[in-house]
């Protein structure tokens, strides 16, 4: 049955493309501008994800002696595009990926410097986990892992070809059976069933958002943060913190050619305000001690972010992300893009 989205919702996802399509075209030329009434620019590019997280912590840092008379340009979409489109010269100050790699692409170019990751996060802005978002009332009584292969249950998740969010979704899925005592062929073959039951595919995470809230599938894998939002925004839908799950780990870095500008504001994203305002949107804190607030849209505002019994990172469980793009990614031979060929799900 198809569910109708809350005309404020797609307003508001309405205004997300059309801000990130006008300000795209608007961010050409050097970095870190001055402008002559003494405002600074800076170009942030990113994941469509974190938006609303991003112009949050804007908003305070403009109040601090050091963000006074900052003015934004932002760019917005899948974050493997947006990576290459800083490659491809869009400009870019301070840049929110949702994956490693999507940054790495740009030290690879000369663009971002190789240290940007040694920080005490890691280079690291934000943290999530992977969970399944299903209708109100859990119609077919989704539980876990084990029920999204039943037969006739039909999944939504980003195409992992462009979306970030979509890796993290996929390599959870994989995981899972790893976590459970699996060996990696049942994991293989839990993800051909997975596939199987794939309806869409979409190319961002918030895209995904958009489809399942049309009422076109019956579960979606996406951001813990991300359900929270759209339950912030009026959803009503149920999300499932699965027992296995994936840590979800967003970088953020500034350029080479930046404002110097941009690090005062990557500072103030890991600070104890810059952090608080992340967890106010659903995702969970990078920096330790951040007193959390009550975050409206979790399944408990008052103790939002739940510990996952088995809780897999990248890093420590998959051999980091080198390993995991060539194993799961790589164009011809990895076995996601095998996979999809198989189950002719690859768009």
């Amino acid at each position: 049955m198809k569910r109708t989205v809350p005309r404020r919702v797609l307003l508001s996802l309405a205004g997300l493309t059309a801000a990130s399509l006008t300000l795209s075209a608007c961010v050409g030329g050097a970095a870190g501008s001055t402008g002559s009434a003494g405002a600074t620019t800076l170009h942030l590019v990113g994941f469509a994800v974190p938006k609303e997280a991003n112009n949050a912590i804007q908003a305070k840092f403009a109040q601090t002696p050091a963000g006074q008379g900052t003015v934004w340009q932002e760019s917005y979409g899948a974050s493997g595009d947006q990576s290459r489109a800083v490659v491809n010269g869009l400009a870019a100050d301070y840049v929110n990926f949702s994956l490693e790699g999507d940054v790495t692409r740009l030290v690879d170019a000369g663009l971002v410097d190789p240290s940007w990751n040694t920080g005490p996060t890691k280079g690291i802005v934000a943290d999530s986990v992977v969970v399944l978002v299903v209708a109100k009332g859990n119609p077919h009584n989704i539980r876990g892992w084990a029920d999204l292969i039943r037969p006739g249950i039909r999944i939504i998740t980003p195409n992992p070809a462009s979306s970030g969010s979509a890796r993290w979704n996929i390599l959870a899925a994989y995981q899972q059976v790893i976590s459970q005592g699996g060996t990696e062929a049942q994991a293989e073959q839990y993800l051909a069933s997975f596939f199987g039951n794939v309806v869409a595919l979409p190319g961002s995470g918030r895209d995904a958002s958009n489809a399942f809230l049309q009422g076109t599938a019956d579960v979606l894998i996406s951001y813990e943060n991300e359900a929270i939002l759209a339950r912030q925004s009026g959803e009503d839908f149920e999300y499932i913190v699965p027992e296995d799950t994936l840590l979800i780990e967003n970088p953020g870095a500034v350029t080479k050619n930046a404002n110097p500008r941009a690090s005062d504001y990557l500072n103030f994203v890991l600070s104890s305000e810059g952090q608080v305002e992340f967890a106010r949107k659903g995702f969970r804190p990078v920096t330790p001690g951040v007193p959390l607030p009550e975050v409206a849209g979790a399944n408990d505002p008052a103790a939002p972010f739940p510990k996952p019994a088995r809780l897999s990172t990248v890093n420590d469980n998959l051999g980091g992300w080198s390993a995991v793009n060539k194993k799961f990614f790589a164009d011809s031979t990895g076995l996601v893009p095998r996979i999809q060929q198989q189950t002719g799900r690859t768009r």
